[in-house]
């Protein structure tokens, strides 16, 4: 049974054009490296715009003209006039830029290694599989919805099948709309986001999880029994957040608040002292007294830059810094950021990061229909 009405390929062969850093820029130190991106800027002027997530590391925010959330910072890309937006992130971030801005802008990945481990848990293909295995147990409808934090084939399937996208900000709303459309939900790739968000609208008895690496535990007449039809996949960073962390601060710090990504588990969020989106989390901290004590659960770099900006607020990460560090965030290593910079400078680009167009429009439905929650 085909349910996907456009091609795509897994993610590992979407983008193998990897190009190695050239070894004259492997040894830059900082202040050097630092001289030639300043000088290629220069160079370049208002022909590029850079796009620093949140977790990206001081080297590489320091340069961007925005930081932020991926998807704030996919639109501060579309409302730029910049042929070349340079997106300090991973693949499914600038893959949503290439989807929001002008057909005459190219996103550039500094370094394609990029790749968000979670979003590579739920592949389109191997979704359309189980949609077909689901679907065929009930003659419900069900509406798919995909985080953010997804490829854009996943989007499009989403959108081709009634349903959209959300944010970690508005997967509450998103849940409201698919239950005003249809009768059950299928939430991918974040399965602690999904049932944070069951909780938050009191249906935390409709949840089942649907493992795809597991074929002795896939079950579609039990999934099909139930609402929320939760995929088994997660962030790498955000699940290694345990209660005893919350505990053991509070014991070392008496006074310390805790503030979590709703991509921890379950017993996190509810020990936290306030939960949200990394939007959030800088509101938290910037909205802070002078000397309050802020412990913070998402990925490490966050906590770093809000330690620097906000010097007057006591933060401190949740765990070690071996915990909440994000391998494919580190892929974008700032002397990859000199290099494509410096290449544009010669005429040449590097890294593209380009949507099929099929895919482009199904997957701007997707997220069009998040924006009329």
């Amino acid at each position: 049974m085909e349910t996907a009405q456009f091609e795509t390929d897994l993610s590992l062969f979407k983008y193998d054009n990897l190009e190695q850093l050239p070894p004259a820029y492997r040894d830059l130190d900082e202040d050097e490296r630092t001289e030639r991106i300043e000088a290629a800027l220069d160079e370049l002027g208002d022909d590029v715009v850079i796009l620093g997530h949140n977790y990206q590391r001081r080297e590489i925010v320091e340069h961007a003209d925005f930081i932020g959330d991926s998807y704030q910072l996919s639109k501060e890309a579309a409302n730029a006039d910049a042929e070349y937006v340079v997106f300090g992130g991973v693949t499914f971030m600038a893959e949503s830029a290439d989807i929001i801005t002008d057909d005459d802008q190219k996103v550039i990945l500094p370094s394609m290694e990029a790749s968000c481990p979670m979003a590579g848990m739920a592949e389109a293909l191997q979704v359309d599989a189980a949609w077909a295995e689901i679907t065929a147990e009930t003659d419900d409808d069900i509406i798919p919805i995909t985080y953010m934090n997804s490829y854009a084939d996943l989007k499009a399937f989403c959108a081709e099948q009634g349903g959209l996208v959300c944010t970690s900000s508005n997967a509450h709303k998103a849940f409201e709309y698919a239950f005003d459309k249809g009768d059950k939900v299928l939430f991918l790739p974040d399965k602690h986001l999904g049932e944070n968000t069951a909780h938050r609208l009191g249906m935390e008895d409709e949840i089942v999880e649907w493992d795809p690496w597991d074929p002795e535990s896939k079950d579609a007449a039990a999934a099909a029994e139930n609402d929320i039809i939760l995929w088994d996949g997660y962030c790498q960073v955000h699940e290694r957040f345990r209660e005893s962390h919350i505990e053991d601060v509070r014991e070392e710090h008496p006074d310390v608040n805790v503030v979590v990504h709703p991509e921890c588990r379950r017993e996190v969020v509810e020990a936290a002292d306030v939960v949200g989106s990394t939007s959030t989390i800088t509101e938290t901290v910037a909205d802070a007294d002078p000397g309050e004590q802020w412990a913070i659960g998402t990925e490490i770099h966050l906590t770093n830059h809000l330690s620097r900006w906000h010097p007057e607020v006591d933060v401190m990460p949740l765990c070690g810094d071996a915990c909440m560090d994000c391998n494919a965030m580190r892929q974008i290593d700032p002397n990859y950021l000199a290099w494509v910079l410096e290449e544009l400078v010669e005429g040449r680009e590097r890294n593209v990061i380009r949507v099929a167009p099929e895919e482009k429009e199904l997957a701007q439905v997707a997220l069009d229909r998040m924006l009329e929650i």
